[in-house]
């Protein structure tokens, strides 16, 4: 069968081809509809694009999820992927699957690019939204650019959100998925020397997560391709409150997943919650990005400083002048698009 996102309607189409309209404006003339002034923070300066994108924002009084109910933020979510979603490319086949997981079925996506030969290298993607949004349909260009670019199979994991399924279920579904593609690379046409995971904000973590629990496992990933991930869920990190508000992601916004994702504070220092706390010891070689305007910044790079410091072959990226989500908005901000090949581009590179 093949899968893919539902088509958008007619309002979400007008709306994304006049926020697409205004952002192709000169820069210079973006700063001026901004607010005319540069914002710098902790020495980087905002993408003149993503200013004017956030100011639109707040001219339209788009909601914040941690002011909307779990099931209107999940709508918003899907709303919010048609806006400035890239162009996607053509692949070869893209179908749904179910896998076995330790509480019923698991939903997957599997992306496979033309002219892939079997067995073929392969990376299990998990999609962000604070363990509480998003799914496989948010996530869906994302997916479609990683498998084409990267020249790799893309298994996107559907895995058990927040509050009906708190931690930690979605570590456990990550972690079942990633095994059972393994169980079944033969049947996948996948090479299971070659099978990297790959995940953003709270998919990043659970990237790190997989990572750490398969270092006992006879196959364990390649690779981990960690896109501005979530590693400290106790929030401790400077740039949460620094960047914590007016940055499209908001510190009360991640407050709002943690008491949903969480069952207790005392969750926020396990290891299979925050990877920061881990003995990151004998993890795969990494490719860690942040941005500039994220609050989940510090805690990326401290997180790649500390693989590094164990031994773990890693390279660290920071897309100084874009913001937390910018991957899902590259077909709308001319930066933001060339950061995703660039992450792509350390995928294939790690798979070849």
């Amino acid at each position: 069968m093949v899968a893919g996102m539902q088509s958008p309607s007619v309002s979400h189409r007008l709306q994304a081809v006049a926020a697409r309209a205004l952002l192709s404006l000169p820069d210079s003339l973006q700063r001026v509809l901004a607010g005319g002034r540069p914002v710098e923070r902790d020495g980087y300066t905002l993408d003149p694009q993503v200013q004017h994108m956030l100011a639109m924002q707040r001219r339209m009084r788009r909601p914040h999820f941690h002011h909307l109910s779990v099931e209107r933020a999940r709508r918003e979510m899907e709303i919010n992927t048609w806006l400035l979603a890239p162009l996607t490319p053509a692949l070869e086949a893209v179908r749904d699957e179910m896998f076995p997981g330790p509480a019923g079925k698991i939903a997957a996506r599997i992306y496979r690019p033309r002219g892939l030969a079997a067995p073929a290298p392969a990376t299990v993607y998990f999609h962000g939204g604070g363990f509480v949004v998003g799914g496989l349909d948010s996530h869906d260009p994302v997916c479609r650019i990683l498998a084409h670019e990267a020249r790799c199979v893309v298994i996107a994991v559907d895995y058990r959100l927040a509050p009906e399924h708190r931690f930690p279920a979605a570590a456990d579904d990550a972690l079942a998925a990633f095994r059972h593609v393994v169980a079944e690379a033969g049947a996948l046409g996948i090479d299971v020397r070659r099978i990297a995971v790959a995940g953003d904000s709270a998919g990043g973590n659970l990237s790190a997560v997989v990572s750490l629990d398969t270092r006992g496992d006879t196959v364990r990933p390649a690779f981990q391709l960690l896109i501005y991930p979530a590693v400290d869920l106790t929030m401790s990190f400077p740039s949460i409150r620094s960047l914590g508000e007016g940055f499209f992601l908001e510190q009360a916004t991640m407050e709002w997943f943690m008491n949903h994702y969480l069952r207790g504070a005392e969750d926020g220092r396990d290891p299979r919650a925050s990877p920061w706390f881990a003995d990151v010891s004998g993890a795969p070689a990494a490719a860690v990005f942040t941005a500039g305007f994220d609050p989940l910044r510090d805690e990326g790079e401290a997180y790649a400083r500390k693989l590094g410091a164990a031994g773990v072959p890693v390279a660290y990226t920071c897309h100084r002048g874009m913001f937390h989500g910018h991957i899902s908005a590259s077909g709308g901000l001319s930066n933001a698009r060339p950061a995703l090949s660039e992450m792509t581009a350390a995928l294939r590179r790690a798979l070849t």
